[in-house]
């Protein structure tokens, strides 16, 4: 009961309540924005944070997280651009069934969908967050060594770039991390006489450079696009033969949505591929798939919201993003200082519930804003990007700045764009850098304290049993496949 009070408490403040109001509606103008979306807003966002208190910053985050994720499905099904590549499922169904005339109907599943399958993840995150922390309270450092190295080799599968680059892209971040002096000895490395440098290099301006400004410079190529709008008069709710239709396939894709945003994937991306391709297997109307389904934008929709809890659940509990977005707000937690682990779930559990509630409110509001506002928020994707990727340019530079008052972070912010934008064109993604460029600390800092533990002998780490069992996991899931290919070959 205590609990629910505490995920109750935006509704009692006036400034989480305008907090989480200016995020959701910042997350669905980024949503309806192609090239856009979640990711890069959290980056754009996250050095102004810093004058915000810690409970209102992370608000802030997570319900541009959870809106985000919805407000791609506005321009899939008006101008058959998803603003998110997590909308790009509902694209196949929807803008078919806004060429019919019933573009109000498609917006109208899209948002019940996606609202259902949220809160249906943030109830999963409220259980399984805090059993999951009560195992994590018997971590110690050689545990939590062996914990961050199978993050690490679940950058494998973290995006659709393929295994190899993926995990090139997860060392270069590793590698990022150890730029600076080292804590213990002092020893510099990688500063190049540059002393700015001696207490490395920080998260925000590489994200920044690394989502915002490298999808600038992506973005460029399309600054004479024209697009083809679906006209509409309001968004409609669904009818009940609508509900009667789509209700197993939400509830399908809410479980299939969940899960996977816990897996090292893109999640929201992911779950609605998959949440759409299942909801075309159990359907008795298949032949509807493609041409205007209500279940195929119900199965994309419910499965790609749902990721969004199930993807915090990692990254507050064990300080394991699952995806750019979720790297942004663990960043966004430790910059404020909320040690993501099971001291945030001891010491800050208040913090925790308002957190959970603040994501469950975030999906109610945008569901009103969807019904009531689609239609404006449609017109936000017709601003030319001409002008649009300027101020996005000029918001990084600031953003980048403002956040130490350093101009090498900007000069940072830039070099990391140009370098995102490269990576891109080359078929890398930038979010292993990103996950890495986290990781790569923890690994360092966990792996001394358990040397220390141990005079140096670091074979003992093999001795503890949790440890042992997620070196084991990150063997399997780099070699894994590899392996069972080669039996497979010999059989």
């Amino acid at each position: 009961m205590e609990n629910l009070l505490l995920m109750m408490a935006p509704l009692f403040s006036s400034k989480l309540l305008i907090v989480l109001l200016f995020g959701t509606l910042f997350g669905l103008i980024l949503g309806v924005l192609p090239g856009l979306g979640p990711t890069t807003g959290g980056a754009l966002i996250l050095p102004f944070t810093m004058t915000l208190d810690p409970l209102s910053a992370i608000v802030l985050l997570t319900s541009i997280y959870c809106a985000g994720t919805y407000g791609g499905a506005i321009t899939a099904v008006l101008i058959n651009t998803p603003g998110t590549p997590a909308a790009a499922a509902t694209c196949l169904d929807g803008y078919p069934l806004a060429q019919k005339g019933e573009a109000g109907r498609a917006l109208g599943v899209a948002v019940i969908s996606s609202t259902v399958g949220g809160v249906f993840s943030v109830i999963i995150l409220c259980f399984a967050a805090p059993l999951l922390a009560r195992v994590a309270y018997e971590f110690r450092s050689p545990e939590y060594f062996a914990l961050t190295v199978f993050g690490l080799s679940m950058l494998a599968s973290i995006s659709a770039g393929g295994a190899v680059k993926n995990l090139i892209g997860g060392i270069f971040g590793v590698w990022l991390s150890t730029i600076g002096a080292e804590r213990v000895t002092g020893i510099e490395r990688f500063m190049f006489g540059n002393y700015e440098l001696y207490e490395g290099i920080h998260f925000v301006p590489i994200f920044i450079g690394l989502f915002a400004i490298s999808e600038l410079l992506v973005q460029s190529k399309t600054v004479n696009k024209i697009v083809n709008t679906v006209s509409m008069k309001a968004v409609k709710l669904p009818t009940k033969e609508d509900y009667k239709k789509i209700w197993k396939t939400i509830l399908r894709s809410c479980g299939i949505g969940t899960f996977i945003g816990v897996l090292p994937a893109e999640g929201a991306t992911v779950a609605s591929m998959i949440g759409y391709s299942e909801a075309r297997r159990w359907s008795k109307n298949k032949e509807e798939f493609g041409k205007g389904s209500i279940e195929g934008i119900a199965g994309a929709e419910a499965a790609n919201n749902s990721a969004t809890g199930g993807a915090m659940v990692p990254t507050m509990v064990l300080g394991i993003p699952r995806s750019g977005t979720t790297a942004i707000i663990l960043v966004g937690l430790m910059v404020h200082g909320l040690r993501p682990g099971v001291y945030l779930f001891t010491e800050q559990v208040e913090k925790v519930y308002q957190i959970f509630g603040s994501m469950f409110f975030a999906n109610i509001m945008f569901m009103l804003m969807g019904l009531y506002a689609a239609k404006i928020f449609a017109r936000v994707s017709l601003v030319p990007t001409a002008i649009l990727w300027p101020i996005v340019f000029g918001l990084s530079v600031i953003g980048a700045y403002a956040f130490q008052g350093q101009l090498l972070d900007v000069w940072l912010a830039l070099i990391f764009g140009v370098i995102g934008f490269f990576a891109r064109r080359h078929g890398f993604s930038v979010a292993p850098i990103a996950v890495g460029l986290i990781l790569g600390e923890m690994v360092e800092t966990n792996l001394q304290h358990s040397l220390k533990m141990f005079d140096g002998a670091w074979w003992m780490i093999f001795t503890q049993p949790l440890a042992l069992m997620f070196l084991i996991f990150a063997f399997l899931g780099l070699c894994g496949p590899y392996i069972y290919s080669l039996i497979m070959k010999r059989k």
